[in-house]
């Protein structure tokens, strides 16, 4: 049986090929780019010429820690350099701004999710893109995760027939205090945490046709935002979704895991990042199809992770589009539908009514 799941790995291949490489630079050193970012493009042989952040010190100490040649005096610093691609990692007020500057300096970027809080300026960044003739993609890197990308191309090559059904659930306790905006934001989980498992259920099933969400806060809790969620998605083929998320777990029994289930069969996983955050665990995927057909649930051998190996995925797919013209799977026209589908599920939050995205 390892010889059917070869081309399922192809399609979960983080590689860059040498043709595809460009200089990067990084606006931003938290703690994503130091634990994810760099890494990421480091292993996948990335070139990165340069960083900048608001607080010199920090980039000084990030670009020495990862051995990134250069730290630029500002943002207009890094600008004026003719490196082709910008990596845009800051909190999202502030993103849609740096974009709409680097794309006039002619730069292709790569934005942090979420794209952008309102979908006014998203859409501004995309037009301007295309004004420009530059790429713009969006680190929804969840999509390109070994675990959800290995089931995504089960789906895609038939062997559970025709999807009926997506379910994610994370039941785990996040420290959200180290990000002290983030911390004190009125809205937390669907823009900064489960904005990739609605990206991830757009990539297996399509753009939904209406939405209905639960959101509300725990006794005790630090955060102000809503840490507990519950999210249904009907699609226009007659399946649906199901995300539940609780980042307030007080008992220590973590959960994380997905399942899609089809005519066919089905697939399940656990996500093994959250399971045991920030360290995480490998993940696990295996599939259960009459089809192929399995004897059982067949393991699939994951190889890699969520953090840091998937950020390498968004990049990669920016490059490709770069050299081929062909639009990637994360681009920020896409992430557009993503970002709407977040709205609608605020809005059916907040009146208890089902919403179309």
């Amino acid at each position: 049986m390892l010889d059917v799941l070869r081309p399922i790995a192809a399609e979960c291949d983080l590689t860059v090929p040498a043709a595809h490489r460009l200089p990067i630079a990084v606006v931003g050193a938290g703690s994503i780019v130091d634990v994810a970012h760099l890494p990421a493009y480091a292993k996948a042989g990335l070139d990165v010429r340069g960083i900048v952040d608001l607080d010199a010190a920090k980039a000084a100490e990030v670009a020495r820690r990862h051995g990134v040649p250069r730290v630029f005096a500002s943002l207009e610093d890094l600008l004026a350099d003719d490196v082709p691609v910008v990596d845009v990692a800051v909190a999202p007020a502030a993103q849609p701004a740096i974009a709409m500057q680097a794309l006039e300096a002619g730069k292709h970027l790569l934005c942090q999710k979420p794209f952008a809080l309102e979908m006014a300026d998203a859409e501004k960044v995309v037009d301007l893109a295309a004004e420009h003739g530059r790429v713009v993609t969006v680190n929804q890197q969840m999509r390109y995760e070994e675990g959800i990308a290995a089931a995504r191309a089960m789906v895609r090559h038939g062997w559970i027939g025709q999807p009926t059904s997506m379910t994610i659930t994370v039941d785990i306790a996040t420290d959200f205090s180290g990000w002290g905006w983030l911390y004190r934001s009125p809205r937390l989980d669907y823009w900064y945490h489960s904005i990739h498992y609605f990206d991830a259920v757009r990539s297996v099933l399509g753009d939904p046709a209406t939405v209905y969400a639960v959101a509300g806060t725990t006794p005790g809790q630090g955060p102000a935002g809503e840490t507990r969620t519950i999210s249904t998605l009907t699609f226009p083929s007659g399946a649906h979704a199901m995300v539940f998320v609780n980042h307030e777990n007080r008992a220590g029994d973590t959960v994380a895991q997905f399942r899609i289930d089809g005519s066919e069969g089905a697939v399940r996983g656990s996500i093994g990042l959250l399971e045991d955050y920030p360290h995480g665990r490998p993940d696990t995927v295996e599939v259960s199809s009459r089809t192929l057909p399995t004897d059982g649930w067949l393991p699939y051998p994951v190889t890699s992770r969520w953090l840091p190996d998937a950020v390498a995925g968004p990049m990669r797919a920016l490059l490709a589009e770069v050299a081929t013209g062909v639009e990637a799977p994360t681009s920020g026209r896409d992430n557009l539908a993503t970002l709407r589908l977040v709205h609608a599920l605020y809005r059916s939050a907040d009146i208890g009514q089902a919403q179309t995205p």
